[in-house]
Parts: structure tokens; sequence; C-alpha cells
């Protein structure tokens, strides 16, 4: 093996050949043939220039991680803090119950119960496209035998079918309207107690309408019945309203609302059914709440078509109507186009049930500016209620296609039906279905339409007066913004109106919820006087 020049040896010590002895294997030997000194400097030279690179390389990624740890370690420490400081944050806030119960009173739920059962008696069921003015006439003279008060001092106005009463005030600069519908759906199936009974049993009135919403008539109708017979007089003009209609979406209340305003009425506030005093609304909330309705979604009813060729089953194609319909409704179902997003109403929902609730969702409720985002997208997960009040939907809800098991049909459509929300309304939210829909080769038409209704400031006066008369009557309760899922007659208000309201003041705990629409429809007596007495301190708390 070559050796190196003197002058390299005597450099051996130097700090340049140090490196040498501490990195041997990064210099290799050149062969001896190679041995003029110049040469072997350079071959040296070059060799610790890619050992500087090298450690130059190993330092760099040093501090690369050791920032990369570094930033790692303060986010944790940030998300840790914040943490920490939801939790005291929660901790600190005390754990609330909700206890309320109807307190008793049996002489005046005996009567009023008395009342509502012949009301619930009297079939109003009201038929899509169909009228039978004289079903409601014979309601009408119902209603004059049980409230005479009423129909002797107050003006009264019927348009087919539908009732519109005046109780003149002191003023007129706000007068207020208080609303719920006569006609009931439908009672099919079979009931422990006849629909159309009124039988007054196990505390409950039982019959179609019970809850749905002719405690609501009577309720507002009773109030005006007990404040006449003791003289009072409103400070501002009161409205008593009720259509025929509302259950098919018809139009008896529009006509109520042109007869308002060609007489120049722009109500203060509209009170209608749609929320009420719900027992256990949302999982792990326990106790009755005051949820009062603040606005309506929008809905709309669909049809989506696909055509083909058709044939006999026993040699079917790819791609046949109904395939390509499953297909579209299946892309639906697991990818939902529609976006979710937390509007103020629903937040504030969310704030005043969060002392109420477990801990888990409490930590979450009440520290909305840390999880909502995170609420905001586990919602639809864990409650379908909970997701429609965070965006759109869509539910598939009728089909057609071949009327022989063995025959593929030329033509299949299904149906659906369609809620709007603020963030995503009608025009955009059928734009979105429409498109998903033509990648599946299907047409779609629009078989009825309506949007969203304009939101009440939940920090308005009109909304914090429904609040107070709420704590008023029902011993402290709070009164909870809610977003209604479904509609009701109080749409057609906001032509005229600013505040519409949409609270019945009656329990419906779980039996009450499922026999709306269904079977064994009821509400329990003792609540009866707490819905009487709402009305009334309503009327009187105007200025």
């Amino acid at each position: 093996m070559a050796v190196l020049p003197a002058e390299s040896e005597a450099g051996a010590d130097s700090a340049g050949c140090y490196d040498c002895a501490l990195y041997p294997a990064s210099l290799p030997d050149l062969p001896d043939k190679y041995d003029d000194p110049a040469l072997r400097r350079a071959f040296h030279s070059a060799g610790m220039g890619g050992i500087q690179k090298e450690k130059s390389r190993q330092k760099g990624g040093i501090i690369i991680m050791k920032i990369f740890l570094t930033i790692l370690i303060t986010v944790f420490l940030v998300l840790a803090a914040l943490l920490i400081a939801a939790l005291i944050h929660t901790l600190c806030i005390p754990k609330k119950v909700s206890d309320y119960k109807p307190h008793p009173d049996e002489k005046r739920s005996k009567k009023y119960a008395g009342k509502l059962s012949r009301m619930v008696a009297y079939d109003t069921t009201s038929h899509q496209g169909i009228h039978d003015s004289e079903k409601f006439l014979g309601f009408h003279r119902l209603l004059t035998e049980l409230f005479p008060l009423v129909h002797q001092k107050m003006e009264k106005t019927e348009i087919d079918g539908n009732l519109l009463f005046k109780w003149e005030g002191r003023n007129h600069d706000k007068p207020i309207v208080l609303m719920s519908h006569q006609d009931v759906v439908p009672a099919e199936g079979e009931w422990i107690h006849d629909p159309f009974s009124g039988d007054i049993a196990d505390g409950k009135i039982w019959g179609r309408g019970a809850s749905d919403t002719k405690c609501s008539v009577m309720g507002f109708f009773q109030a005006a019945e007990e404040l006449l017979a003791e003289g009072f007089v409103p400070e501002q003009d009161v409205y008593l309203s009720s259509s025929c209609t509302e259950e098919w979406a018809g139009d008896g209340c529009p006509k109520l609302v042109e007869e308002l305003k060609r007489r120049g009425v722009r109500p203060y506030l509209v009170c209608d059914e749609g929320g009420g005093i719900i027992t256990d609304p949302i999982g792990g909330i326990k106790g009755n709440f005051a949820m009062v309705g603040v606005f309506e979604k929008g809905k709309a009813d669909v049809q989506f078509t696909a055509k083909g060729n058709g044939g006999h089953a026993s040699a079917p194609s790819p791609g046949s109507p109904i395939a390509r319909l499953a297909a579209f409704e299946n892309s639906v179902e697991k990818h939902n186009p529609f976006r979710v997003k937390m509007l103020p109403e629903v937040s504030a929902m969310f704030r005043t049930l969060g002392p109420y609730a477990s801990f888990g969702l409490r930590y979450l409720f009440e520290n909305l500016w840390l999880f909502q985002g995170l609420l905001t997208h586990i919602m639809p997960a864990i409650s379908a209620q909970g997701a429609a009040m965070l965006r759109a939907t869509i539910a598939f809800t009728m089909q057609s296609g071949s009327d022989a098991v063995n025959v593929i049909p030329q033509e299949a459509s299904v149906s659906a039906n369609m809620r709007f929300i603020p963030h995503q309304g009608m025009e955009e939210s059928l734009k979105i279905i429409r498109k998903r829909a033509e990648k599946y080769g299907l047409s779609m038409s629009v078989l009825y339409q309506s949007d969203y209704t304009k939101p009440v400031d939940i920090h308005g006066d009109a909304f914090h007066m429904v609040q107070d008369v709420i704590a008023q009557t029902f011993d402290g309760m709070t009164g909870n913004p809610y977003v209604m899922t479904g509609a009701t007659d109080s749409r057609f208000y906001q032509e005229i109106c600013d505040n519409v309201i949409r609270f019945a003041p009656v329990i419906y705990g779980p039996e009450q919820m499922r026999g709306m629409h269904g079977v064994n429809e009821n509400i329990e007596c003792n609540c009866l006087p707490g819905c009487v007495d709402f009305y009334k301190n309503l009327i009187c708390a105007q200025k």
C-alpha cells in the first residue's frame, strides 16, 4: 500500500487529519500508481468535504426534529390547557335538575278535560283537497256552546270553515295572535280507546286531536273565556285564529292571513303550536323542558323517475330503472350531499340545556367555544333529530315500479320529502339533489316546495316576553330556542309578523309524541290548567 508523502504525515496531528483518524473508513486508499502528492491531497480533501456534508445533513435533521417536537409539545400543552380550562368551567357551573310537574288542581283539570273531551269526540278529520265545510260548521256550534262569552263579546269572522276572533284592546299598535288548527289527521289502526270517543281514563283524554292540537284551541279559548268573565280588557288587540286545513297544508290559514292584511293588521307576536313542554328532549337530558320553536325548516315533495327498456325478469339487463333508483338512494344515504352547520339558535339551545345534561354532554354544551366544531360533526352520527337541526335532509318515502313480480318496468319512480335550513335553503338544496340524480340518469320533478321561515330574534323583546311568561306559568322553567323540523300553519304569518313563536303549553312525554299522527293519541288532564294559565298570562303581559 502506498504511503502518504512526508508533508501529509507531518500533518497527521493537525485538525484536518484528526477527522481522518475519526473517520478512517471514509477515506479509501489510492492505488500505488497514484503516487502524485498533489493528486493524493486532492482526494483527501474531497473525502473530508463529504464528511462535512454528512455531518451538516445530520445536524440539520436533528434541528428539524427538535422544531417538530417543540411544535408538537406546544400544541399538546395548549390543547391540554384548553381542555383543563373547559373542565374547570364545567365544574364551576352547578348541575341543575328539571323537576317540573303540574300542580295538582283536580277541579280545573276535570272541567277542562270535559271540554276537551267533547272537542275530541267531534270528528274534524281533513283530507287532501277535500273540504267538508258542514263538518267544521258543526264543530263551530260546539265551540259556541263551550265558550259562550268568546262568541258574545268578540268579533267573529268565519271563512270557509276557518275561524278568526278579534278581542279589541285599549291599544291597537301591537296586536297578538293565538292560533292552532281545528282539523285532525285520519285515525287508522287499532286503538285502546275509540279515536273519536274523547274518553277520559287513566288521567288522560284519549282520541284524535287530543294533543295535536285541540288542547291548544281549548286552552286559548278558555283563557279568553275566563278573562272576559272577569271583565278584563287587554292592553292590545288579541286575535284567536284556527284553520281547518293545516294537516294537509291547505289554504285555510292563508285566507285568514289575507283577511288580516286586508284590515291592515300587523301582529307583534304570533303564538302557534310546534314546540311545547317536551320530556327528555335530547338523550342525556332528563326532565320537562319548554322548547320554543323559533323558525321552521322549509320543505319540498319531490319525485325521481328512471326510464329504461323494461322486459321480462328472466333475462335482465344491467342498469334497470329500479336498480338506478336504488343506486341513487344508496348514494344519498351513504354520502350525504348536505353540509352541516350549527346555527345560532341551535347553539343557544345547547347552552340553555347544558346545566341539565349528563356530565359528558354538559362538558360539550357549556364549552361550545371549544367543542362546537366537534359537536357539529358528531351530532349527525348519534342523533337523527340532532342531525335534522344541523343540515338539510331528504327522506325517501314512496316507490313505484312494475305491477308484476316478473316484469322489469320501463319506468320506475321514488318520492322523497326534503327539509331546508337557512345555511342551505330551498334553491341550493334542490340544485344539489338534482345534480346527484342526473348522475344516475334520473329526472326530478318538484311536487311542492316552500322555503324555511325567517328566524325569530332570540335576543329580542318578543322572545324574552314569551320566556318570562313560561317562567311565570311553569315554576321558573326556561324557554329554550328550538328548530322546528316539521311544518305548521304559522309559517304563513311571516308575511305580516316578525315574531312567530311555536309553543303549545302542554306536556309532551314519549307517549304523547308517539300518539301524534299515530294510534292512541292522548294528553294528560293535569297539564290543562297550565295550558290555560299560559295563555292568560301571555294576554295579560301585553303592554
